[in-house]
């Protein structure tokens, strides 16, 4: 992933910079101003003849200037030529020329602005016309050159204005095919540093386009005919009767020679800011290699770039620093040359300072510098108003030095322009500025009000463009503060502008520019508001998806709330695809069903209209790979071959490993299985295979996405038949019955079988008795049995595999047993040990092994509850099973009743079941604590007392002592209450509970116990009734007539006082506020207090704050408008709504006295909040 911070703001910063401080000086235009220039042509303008010629010339000044021009050093009266216009308040010409020669109106102009204070001038503007020339007809005879020679193709066009752009091409307009052998020259002839067979062809055509009329010329093409030396022997021969005029076929060999430039060394002159090239043209055989280096310093780095198969060096805005000598190096094989070239930097002028325009107010002083640089360096000479300045009037306050003019307290009338001109041989600049003789108050050009948002911790920079003469001085300041805005973090830039280096939060404000010189001083206003930056939170992440899934890019945002964010989303750094499968969110972008062509790199980026953030993730598609290609087999031998194969496009997730798979067509046909595996890293295997297989085999791919499908099969390989190489695997021995022994065995496949005619030898003897096996050959089967054995007598088996070709390998020897049979003897010696009142252990003498007649599987015991002790149990019989396994000797019987009498017997148990049983024991056990009550329920509910019942446990586990019954209180919060606790007696079934509170829930907790102690609780709940009374009560106090009459009595009394004190409202008599006001003649409103209708003191803060949209101006005071003097008119004096809307008036008879102290009171924010 990868994230990009924009960087904009310092661009926008160094933008505003160069816009802010580098403006000449700008007067505004209604005040008086000499003129100066717009807009001009370019000092050399080519036209096309086919339009009509645009010369322009704007100009701006007070009053508007007059033009004129003049054409090649004269005056053009453009009156006397009725196919010149010039366009209304412009001195811009407009020449027809339909129906004339365009060169009519080849020449210099040079256009001038005046008004009653100056004349401005125009640069000179060469006029040109644009020629596109033809070529002269010629008949070029095909040219013949020997295989090997160097051969240059002129093409010689026609000299255009412009140059025209040369290329060579075929009758096909295909471009001709250059190389380092062949290729175009800056002049466009085309060069062979040594020609081939192939070189000959009848179409070489060079093309010229000349651009300003848009039209492509071609040159009759050229017919280039190459001879091998074969024919120039024949053609020699035919000649001179020699049969072998040259002894061999071959091109002899030649080194480098330089065709441009010629000898060891030249020269080149170049202009600074222009483009050099150098050019480095050879021929020789083989072609020879060209190289260039600066033998007096390295090439400029960016600007240096080596073209045309390393024949040119071009160095683009060339600096003093390139001049210096420059060598080209061409060598081949037989030997190396070198050329120098030195270069020469000449310059036409440039600006080092140019001139400005001047406001001086009378008798001030100021100066003109007009400084220009150049080689060789150039002449400065001053003109005024368009006459040299020796031809000018005299002025004993002007004095010229070189590249400045220097006034001494100017007077009024003496403006003016003035023109410095800076030229060598290599050009001229011409640049006018005027002095503007004014008395001016300071005027502020920048906009009122006007707000700049900047981003924190930017630059920022408020503007205050003013005017004035003498030039008005600006100091700053901020909100309220007297002081100015002086050193860290503020600068004052010399055209005023305030800039803040780092701007915070706290830079907000209202800023004050006041500019001041001594005829006057004028202020504004701007605003800065800071903004928080915009930040991406969480970036989009790198992703490998899958063709066909979904992927998402998250892309959070925190920005300021004040500015109103765009969301865009870019892939490969162009816009997204126009597919309905793009799908963005406010704050992600979703793909849905992954393509191979969504791959790329996507970029988040959230714009406001002040910054900007952004954020890139790449996403890879991968999928599975295809499939390998092209099987071959290879190093063929009777038990391994050789596999290789292409591997298929792996989709842009690595190939882990290749699964090579078989299918053997003679014994499993159409059944494919896996062989071996490779690492991705490998494209062959050594197979390793069995005989009598016919083999056909298929490579797949494995990468992180999955297996590729499965490559084309191999073509068929058959491996000859052998012995087996291996037996039977999984042999055993066991009985099914008591007197018989099954040998079984997993049979070998057919690949391994190794041949035809598979059988098995099955070969058995009884362990320990017999010497000699007993065998028995059978088919490919996978059991034999044995009869007639004894009971679990040890085996000693063995499957050897047989085939037409031979025996297998000798077979391994695996014990089994014959069948068993129920074991005869029951466990000696039991005993029980009771631990506890539900656990007992059992132990018994094991059995003789010999007994058994089997494997030994372990021991059983059966045991079941006879009866409980207790005489009020049922008498219950459940027998239960435990199985000990192995040769154990003893067991535990858990979950036992308390108690209770137990049965129990052990049995040894083998393979074919259980032994005989033992004798039957028994064993009682301890009493334990009783089982839950049977029940618990509340039979009888009155106001102050409840009864319950309950029913005994249906498990007493020994005799019961007694019960124990607890409860408590529960709350309408579920809150509990203290607990109380009864101890009652074995013998009841019932308990009633007195002096309980009524209208009560309370939780009951129940349990019985034996002397072991008490059992399990259940609980019940139940609430206590209501007392009757107390309802009927409350129901009859609000039907007594004595309980109406006093509501409404109140009520009529309430009525009463309200109407009353509206009346002495109106009556306007006075009371405390009236009383206040008098004294103090204190607009403010006060609050109404309940008791005499008026308002009380009240200190919330809400109800002093502005209401929201409301502005209060700085100095606090704030003039009612025709809306406010209705209300304050209607009520005698200030008012204010009441919260339920009603107007509530303060009458007061000294409204004039009032209204003057209103006019400059701090604003009333409860008086505007009421009216607003």
């Amino acid at each position: 992933m990868e994230r990009t911070r924009t960087r904009a703001g310092a661009a926008v910063f160094l933008m505003l910079i160069l816009g802010h401080l580098g403006n000449a000086l700008e007067v505004p235009l209604d005040l008086a101003q000499p003129p100066t220039i717009t807009q001009q042509s370019p000092k050399d303008y080519i036209i096309d003849p086919r339009e009509s010629i645009v010369i322009h010339c704007e100009a701006k000044g007070k009053p508007h200037p007059s033009f004129s021009w003049t054409r090649n050093g004269t005056h053009f009266d453009i009156d006397q030529d009725p196919k010149v216009t010039m366009r209304p308040r412009s001195g811009t010409l407009v020449v027809d020329i339909s129906g004339e020669k365009a060169e009519t109106y080849e020449g210099v102009y040079q256009c001038t602005a005046r008004n009653k204070h100056g004349a401005a001038v125009s640069n000179n503007i060469v006029i040109r016309q644009s020629r596109s020339p033809l070529w002269s007809k010629e008949r070029n005879e095909p040219i013949r050159v020997q295989e090997g020679e160097a051969l240059v193709l002129h093409c010689r066009p026609p000299a255009g204005l412009p140059p025209p752009i040369i290329f060579w091409m075929d009758v096909n307009f295909q471009r001709l095919p250059q190389s380092s052998r062949v290729f175009q020259a800056l002049n466009g002839d085309l060069y062979f540093s040594n020609v081939l067979k192939e070189d000959s062809r009848n179409d070489y055509i060079c093309y010229a386009r000349f651009p300003h009329t848009q039209t492509i010329q071609q040159k009759q093409p050229i017919t280039l005919l190459v001879l091998n030396l074969d024919a120039v022997n024949e053609t020699v021969a035919a000649l001179f009767n020699e049969t072998d005029f040259f002894s061999d076929g071959s091109v002899e060999e030649r080194k480098p020679t330089f065709l441009i430039p010629s000898g060891s060394s030249s020269s080149k002159m170049v202009l600074r800011g222009q483009v050099l090239e150098l050019e480095c043209i050879t021929e020789g055989l083989p072609t020879p290699e060209v190289s260039w280096s600066k033998l007096s310093g390295e090439f400029p780095d960016k600007r240096t770039s080596i073209v045309t198969f390393q024949k040119i060096l071009r160095i683009v805005n060339v600096s003093d620093a390139d001049a210096g000598e420059y060598r080209c190096t061409a060598h081949n094989r037989l030997a190396s040359i070198h050329h120098t070239i030195r270069v020469t930097v000449k310059a036409a002028p440039y600006w080092i300072t140019t001139p400005r325009n001047l406001v001086l107010a009378p008798r001030e002083k100021g100066q003109l510098i007009c400084r220009a640089s150049g080689t060789p360096k150039p002449t400065i000479n001053w003109a005024m108003n368009g006459i040299p300045i020796e031809n000018s009037p005299e002025d004993s306050n002007r004095k010229v030095e070189g590249d400045t003019i220097i006034f001494e307290e100017v007077q009024t009338g003496s403006s003016a322009v003035y023109q410095c001109n800076a030229s060598n041989e290599y050009g001229y600049l011409l640049s006018n500025a005027f002095v503007n003789v004014l008395s001016e108050t300071p005027r502020v050009l920048t906009p009122a009000n006007q707000v700049y948002q900047v981003i924190r911790n930017n630059h920022a920079l408020l503007d205050c463009s003013s005017f004035g003469s003498p030039i008005p001085k600006i100091t700053w300041f901020k909100d309220s503060q007297s002081s100015t805005l002086e050193g860290d973090p503020y600068l004052l830039h010399e055209n005023g502008t305030l800039e803040i280096y780092v701007v915070q939060a706290l830079n907000s404000g209202k800023y004050i520019c006041v500019a001041r010189n001594t005829l006057g001083i004028a202020e504004n206003h701007v605003y800065l508001e800071v903004k928080e930056p915009t930040r991406i939170l969480k970036q989009p992440k790198y992703k490998v998806a899958q063709r066909n899934m979904n992927v998402v890019f998250e892309c959070k945002v925190k920005h300021d709330p004040t500015l109103i964010p765009i969301m865009i989303w870019l892939k490969d750094n162009g816009e997204l695809p126009d597919d309905e499968r793009f799908l963005v969110d406010s704050d992600s972008l979703t793909i849905t069903d992954v393509t191979e062509n969504d791959a790329g790199t996507y970029t988040c980026i959230m714009n406001t209209t002040l910054d900007h953030d952004s954020a890139s993730a790449e996403l890879t598609v991968v999928e599975q790979p295809d499939p390998p290609t092209d099987l071959e087999l290879t190093d063929m031998k009777p038990r391994s071959v050789q596999l290789t194969w292409i591997p298929g496009d792996e989709h842009k997730s690595p190939i882990h490993k290749f699964v090579i798979q078989y299918t053997d067509s003679l014994h499993d046909h159409g059944h494919w299985h896996n062989l071996t595996h490779v690492p991705g890293s490998k494209t062959t295997a050594h197979l390793e295979l069995s005989p009598y297989v016919h083999y056909s085999f298929r490579v797949l791919a494995l990468n992180a996405v999955g297996l590729s499908d499965p490559s084309n099969p191999s073509h068929m390989y058959k491996t000859n038949p052998a012995a087996p190489d291996e037996n039977p695997s999984g042999v055993k021995g066991f009985g099914t019955e008591h007197d018989n022994l099954m040998i079984l065995w997993k049979p070998l496949s057919g690949l391994q079988a190794n041949g035809p005619g598979l059988q098995y030898k099955v070969m058995w003897r009884q362990k320990d008795v017999d010497k000699n096996w007993t065998s028995v050959t059978v088919a490919n089967v996978s059991k034999f049995m044995v009869s007639g054995t004894p009971t679990f007598t040890p085996y000693e088996v063995k499957v050897q595999a047989i085939n037409n070709n031979g025996i297998g390998p000798d077979p391994a020897v695996v014990t089994g047993h014959s069948g068993e049979d129920l074991p005869v003897q029951a466990p000696d010696s039991v005993q029980v040990l009771v631990l506890n009142s539900t656990l007992a252990e059992v132990h018994w003498e094991p059995v003789p092994l010999k007994t058994v007649r089997g494997h030994l599987k372990g021991y059983k015991v059966y045991y079941w509850r006879e009866r409980s002790l207790h005489k009020h149990n049922p008498h219950r019989v459940e027998q239960q099973l435990l199985s000990f396994s192995g040769n154990k000797s003893h067991g535990m019987l858990p979950g036992l009743q308390p108690y209770s009498l137990y049965l129990f017997n052990v049995r040894v148990y083998n393979g074919k079941g259980e032994g005989p049983a033992s004798s039957n024991l028994q064993f009682e056990t301890p009493e334990g604590v009783p089982g839950p009550p049977s029940f618990l329920r509340i039979t009888n509910s009155n106001l102050n007392n409840l009864t319950l019942e309950w029913g005994p446990p249906n498990d007493h586990n020994g005799h019961l002592t007694g019960y124990i019954l607890k409860y408590q209180q529960v709350n309408n919060s579920n809150e509990l209450g203290p607990i109380e606790e009864l101890a009652l007696p074995a013998n009841k079934t019932s308990v009633t509970l007195p002096n309980l509170k009524y209208s009560t829930r309370y939780k009951f907790y129940f349990n019985a116990k034996t002397g072991q102690g008490a059992g399990p609780v259940i609980t019940e709940e139940a609430v206590t009734i209501m007392d009757e009374a107390m309802p009927s009560r409350q129901a009859d106090i609000a039907t007594q007539g004595w309980f109406i009459g006093l509501m409404c009595a109140i009520a009529l009394l309430i009525l009463v006082l309200l109407i009353i004190c509206f009346i002495k409202r109106n009556k306007g008599g006075k009371y405390p506020v009236k009383e206040k006001e008098d004294a103090h003649t204190d607009p403010e409103f006060q609050p109404m207090k309940e008791d005499d209708c008026t308002f009380g003191e009240y200190s919330d803060t809400e109800d002093h704050k502005p209401l929201k949209g409301s502005r209060t101006p700085s100095n606090g005071t704030v003039h009612r408008d025709s809306s406010d003097e209705s209300l304050v008119d209607y009520g005698g004096g200030d008012g204010q709504f009441n919260e339920d809307g009603s107007f509530i008036g303060q009458y007061s008879g000294k409204s004039s006295i009032r209204e003057t102290a209103e006019a400059h009171s701090p604003v009333n924010t409860t008086t505007m909040n009421s009216f607003v």
